[in-house]
């Protein structure tokens, strides 16, 4: 009697004991069925190189106990050096930990290590970026030794026998540093500067989303699974405004709370059902956000307007609580909820034994998705100005694709995060071309026999950006360009080969249809988006013929009659459609003076000062661009919860085409309406405040918008100032229109 009840306590207290805030949904054992769907899962994850061997493991252990040794060696000169005491420099200590993905034990074969050095106090970090640099050059195995030390999180990069290594630094306020130093203490973070709290982050969250997981071998096969999944569907990326790999890992660790003791291959169903049902912006916490008396800033709407504005709120459970998500997007957002759906789908079919897991690892046919697209070039003339300039090309195209849905006129800006080697024909001054593909999706114009769409200021101010990046923190060379060109589907393969351009099946519709669903405010008297389905814009028939780097003249076809009004046709209303910026040897233009359209008539810049109807600004060099017209304003309730922000998505749109009226007032006017802002904070829905506060600045400088909440979190060399003008004295910006016209 006394053991049934013991067991019953035990069965009780099982039952009361659960990970993350809120309980689980079932406590259901795997069976017999769900093992043998697991083990299919591995079989056809293994070709992808998910899995190293026992070799591979070990030779990074050697690697990591190399590395460790060096650091303590390191450590204990510059104690010497330092003049501490024999016996202090004796137990100085020092210690590499790891992070990532091989700290939570789902790296693929040749992955990078993330790996943080902790030195003790009397070790400053200019000691790690001199003496520490210059002792890794002298180490045999090193390669590629190099140094990033103004980054958001200053790190050394190298490769030691084979393995690459990204480590970061940080100093505790403590005399010795033992090895069986416990970093998830909070007390540790105390007195510490802001990038060692930022190096250390990396470490407190990875250890953290560990202890949170009931069964840690069952979270490391569904996470390789699901981060396989992400990176074969094209949305496993944070630069670009995806996920990166702790998003991912938190999301499968709230998935693995919530169904505790099921199989990966149920965990991985379960994902997906979870995640394409999740409000968001409702946040993703994996454990109620602690208390501390550091005063670090934290995420939390509540306190942070800033907050608020997130669209995809996931939340580090290691203080300080921060958003991993901020870079993305409405349209990121958009293609990732729709691919949790299709992976439901699939899975579903999956565990209903109508398909294999490997129809789930398909990946999407992105250049039969869309018939609209913009293609995005970044050349150089030598290749290690290639390398460095494709990186900060890239780091910025989540700004180009915000400028392109702020457009009324577009509904999604698809960006590929697959880049692809350029055509060297088109680039005959540059040997060393990248392009990366953006599907657009236009929104469909109800009452209107035709829209003129100008994309030119979108295009403009994201390049804008760019070379100012590049002037701030001079990398700008010689022959670095970028151009954007405006193709339609079956234009692509003047730019890319047939093999991945080749249809390999019918494109499901239902991602277009789901988009009848997005609603967002335009700046004119519609209040909501307009339905777009599968044959309103994108699936309609193409009615003009392509050439590369070129939007022609469009040739008018009968369409056919079942098309709905909103099919498109369109044309340029200039021959060129390139947006290129470059930077050549001639002397810039006298400061006032419009540059001429490329391409277009001898008196389009006289004709550029006053817009036409489908206008296309001027470049003004030394000057800001010229600002827009405010939209209307819609204000509308919405009120912040940590735990369940039930806050309206409401986005409206900047008119596309710039206008000079008023444009004296509104400069006047930005600094007292940015005061505003803050002063009626919950008078308007927080999405409505962050599009009308950034526009407001976007209108009156070349500059794009950029999350306020990033401000605080990135370096002045990460962001452009928003104060220093697009560089004039050594760089000559050619710029070209690309309009278009959609028809009935």
């Amino acid at each position: 009697m006394k053991e049934m009840s013991a067991n019953t306590m035990l069965d009780s207290q099982r039952q009361q004991k659960h990970y993350g805030i809120t309980s689980p949904i079932s406590l259901a054992c795997p069976k017999e069925i769900d093992h043998i769907y697991t083990q299919k899962l591995i079989d056809a994850m293994k070709p992808f190189g998910v899995f190293e061997d026992e070799e591979e493991l070990n030779h990074r252990l050697v690697v990591l106990g190399k590395l460790n040794n060096l650091v303590k060696e390191w450590i204990s000169d510059v104690s010497e050096s330092k003049n501490l005491p024999p016996s202090v420099v004796a137990t100085v200590g020092g210690k590499i930990f790891t992070f990532g993905s091989y700290r939570l034990g789902v790296h693929t074969k040749g992955a990078d290590i993330d790996a943080l050095c902790v030195a003790p106090r009397h070790v400053e970090r200019s000691d790690f970026f001199q003496s520490f640099f210059e002792k890794l050059k002298h180490q045999d195995g090193i390669r590629n030794l190099r140094a990033v030390e103004d980054a958001f999180v200053p790190v050394i990069k190298f490769e030691f026998d084979g393995i690459e290594i990204d480590l970061v630094f940080a100093r505790l306020a403590i005399q010795t540093i033992s090895d069986n130093l416990d970093l998830r203490d909070d007390s540790r973070l105390r007195s510490l500067d802001i990038r060692c709290i930022r190096s250390l982050n990396g470490c407190r969250v990875t250890d953290e989303i560990l202890h949170l997981v009931p069964n840690k071998e069952t979270f490391r096969l569904t996470l390789r699974a699901v981060k396989l999944w992400a990176k074969r569907r094209g949305i496993y990326s944070n630069m670009l405004g995806f996920l990166g790999g702790v998003s991912w890992a938190m999301l499968v660790a709230r998935t693995c709370q919530l169904y505790p003791n099921a199989a990966a291959s149920t965990l991985v169903h379960k994902f997906f059902l979870v995640f394409s049902k999740w409000e968001w912006p409702n946040p993703v916490l994996l454990k109620q956000p602690e208390e501390s008396n550091l005063n670090l800033p934290v995420w939390d709407p509540r306190v942070n307007p800033s907050d608020r504005y997130h669209l995809m709120p996931i939340i580090t459970p290691a203080y300080p609580q921060q958003n991993s998500t901020y870079n993305v997007s409405t349209s990121t957002r958009t293609v990732m909820v729709e691919e949790f759906k299709q992976g439901l789908a699939v899975t579903d079919e999956i565990l209903q034994g109508k398909s294999d897991w490997s129809k789930l690892l398909e990946p999407p046919n992105f250049f039969q998705k869309y018939r609209h697209y913009i293609v995005l070039t970044a050349s150089a003339s030598t290749e290690e100005n290639h390398l460095e300039w494709v990186g900060l090309v890239e780091s910025k195209i989540r700004v180009l694709v915000g400028n392109l849905e702020r457009n009324e006129f577009i509904t999604l800006a698809h960006v590929n995060p697959q880049s692809f080697p350029g055509n060297k024909e088109h680039h005959k001054d540059n040997n060393y071309v990248s392009m990366w593909f953006l599907g657009i999706i236009f929104r469909r114009v109800e009452n209107a026999e035709s829209v003129n769409i100008d994309l030119t200021y979108d295009i403009q101010s994201f390049t804008d950006t760019v070379y100012r990046q590049a002037n701030n923190i001079n990398m700008l060379k010689e022959g670095m360009k970028i151009e954007a060109t405006h193709v339609k589907k079956k234009q692509l393969h003047h730019y890319l080969p047939a093999e991945i351009l080749q249809k390999k099946k019918k494109v499901n519709t239902s991602f277009y249809q789901s988009l009848s669903d997005v609603s967002r405010s335009s700046s004119g008297p519609q209040s909501k988006r307009s339905s777009l389905d599968s044959n309103c814009l994108d699936s309609s028939r193409d009615t003009d013929n392509g050439t590369p780097f070129n939007s022609p003249v469009s040739i008018n076809k009968p369409s056919k009659p079942d098309l709905p009004p909103s099919g498109e046709t369109e044309r340029n209303n200039a021959e060129p459609t390139a947006v290129v910026v470059e930077k050549p040897l001639s002397v810039p233009p006298a400061q006032g003076l419009s540059i001429p359209v490329i391409g277009a008539k001898v008196d389009s810049a006289v004709k550029a000062v006053s817009p036409p109807a489908v206008c296309t600004i001027p470049t003004v060099v030394g000057r800001n661009v010229i600002p827009r017209i405010p939209t209307p304003h819609n204000p509308t309730q919405g009120q912040p919860h940590l735990n369940g922000m039930a806050t309206k998505n409401v986005t409206h749109k900047r008119s596309h085409s710039p206008s000079i009226d008023g444009s004296s007032k509104r400069l006047k006017d930005i600094e007292k309406f940015i005061r505003l802002e803050s002063t009626f904070k919950d008078s308007r829905a927080p999405e409505d405040r962050k599009r009308k506060a950034v526009d407001a600045i976007g209108e009156c400088m070349p500059i794009p918008t950029i999350d306020t909440s990033r401000k605080k979190r990135l370096p002045s060399k990460e962001l452009p100032d928003s104060s220093s003008p697009v560089p004039a004295n050594n760089i000559r910006v050619i710029k070209n229109s690309i309009r278009l016209t959609l028809n009935r």
